[in-house]
């Protein structure tokens, strides 16, 4: 695939690469420099990440949207691209739909992860003013962003029918091309077209295509069989497509409640439910993502490159016996990655605790002299009025905040 097409769509992956390790530079930066580093310097340590991250998905949806929709070049007569246009090449018809998509659902997915864990908190009975902050300012930012991902996802949903239609076709089990098209929810797609189990709304899918029950919809059978994905394929598409809508929908009443709530008291849902939700809104949200990933991807079969070059052509012949190694390596690699992350948080985290609890003594000349962040342990009455504060008179107040 590299070698026929990196000419054309290569840049992408250029800037992807050199965004990711400028991220990992910045995040070591910022982390080591915890408490060495002054608080104004660290905090501007910290302004480039987003910024890092941006750029990184500039690259990488910049080469996922020429993939989808191909353009920038032209073929000689032994079929290879020619004439390349970079410009042509990176800001392609699907670009624009699938970067904001995709940036407000990292944005959105981040806030309701960071919210899920306060939240848990909120649950166990930490009801003090850091972990009600930690839960407020992710949260708002999430719900905010909620309904403008609603309206994204619609966007893209008609870019994809109008741009790529097999893929709408089979994200919706469509199988003949027509008028009057119903929708189906958790529908299974059959060999003979008919749809097996779910929910049919009759008219809704040409309604939603084109505002309109006379809008034509394309079907699966507008192409050789061939050149589209498989019944199982557009099965697994429809699947993720709805979970997808489905969680999105369920993320939009959560965020509701909050607001209303916020309006009528200013202050968050007393019910347990709300909060029970909240702490599920993270895990749903990575799994909404994942799931557009699959229908992206799925919906595209057999193509790597739309109409331009099928998956199984993508691998050189040489590499393909090696492909399922390279891949065993890559997990057992990101498996020891994750591992030796999650030992060292709770190392971390259990030295905190002990430390808060006084039953070990922290270095006096390491930046980490007593718990990093939250609330302030509250000492013994004895202990209190002869400790030094090293943050000020209410830094042992419980609730205080660095």
């Amino acid at each position: 695939m590299m070698g026929r097409w990196g000419d054309v769509f290569g840049l992408g992956f250029g800037i992807e690469a050199w965004a990711f390790f400028l991220e990992a530079v910045f995040i070591a930066v910022y982390l080591y420099g915890w408490r060495r580093l002054k608080p104004w310097t660290h905090f501007w340590l910290g302004v480039p990440l987003p910024l890092a991250a941006l750029m990184g998905a500039f690259g990488i949806i910049g080469a996922n949207a020429w993939m989808n929709t191909p353009q920038g070049f032209t073929l000689d007569a032994a079929g290879r691209p020619v004439n390349v246009s970079v410009q042509q090449a990176v800001f392609t018809p699907m670009f624009g739909p699938q970067y904001w998509h995709f940036v407000v659902a990292m944005y959105l997915t981040a806030g309701y992860v960071v919210a899920g864990i306060y939240a848990v908190g909120w649950l166990r009975g930490r009801r003090d003013r850091y972990h009600k902050l930690g839960f407020c300012v992710p949260f708002t930012i999430a719900a905010v962003l909620t309904p403008l991902q609603f309206f994204l996802g619609d966007d893209i949903a008609r870019q994809i029918f109008h741009k790529q239609p097999v893929k709408f076709a089979a994200a919706e089990i469509v199988w003949d091309t027509g008028t009057h098209v119903p929708e189906y929810l958790f529908g299974r797609l059959q060999p003979d077209g008919t749809v097996k189990g779910g929910l049919k709304i009759s008219d809704l899918n040409s309604i939603l295509a084109g505002f309109s029950r006379d809008t034509q919809v394309t079907g699966l059978t507008s192409v050789p069989a061939a050149d589209r994905p498989t019944t199982a394929e557009a099965t697994l598409a429809h699947w993720t497509f709805d979970i997808m809508a489905m969680i999105g929908s369920a993320l939009i009443l959560l965020a509701l409640w909050y607001g209303w709530c916020w309006l009528r008291r200013r202050d968050l849902p007393r019910s347990r439910w709300f909060f029970r939700c909240a702490a599920l809104a993270g895990a749903a949200s990575v799994v909404t993502v994942e799931c557009g990933w699959i229908t992206t991807e799925v919906g595209r079969q057999p193509w790597i490159v739309y109409r331009n070059m099928r998956v199984s052509d993508a691998v050189t012949p040489t590499s393909a016996a090696a492909l399922w190694t390279m891949f065993g390596i890559v997990v057992v690699v990101y498996v020891l990655v994750f591992g030796a992350f999650m030992g060292v948080v709770l190392r971390m985290s259990r030295r905190w605790q002990r430390a808060d609890l006084g039953l070990v003594r922290p270095a006096a000349d390491g930046p980490e002299t007593d718990t990093p962040y939250g609330p302030r342990p509250e000492l013994p009455a004895a202990r209190a009025a002869d400790a030094p504060s090293p943050q000020g008179p209410d830094a042992s107040a419980p609730g205080s905040m660095r």
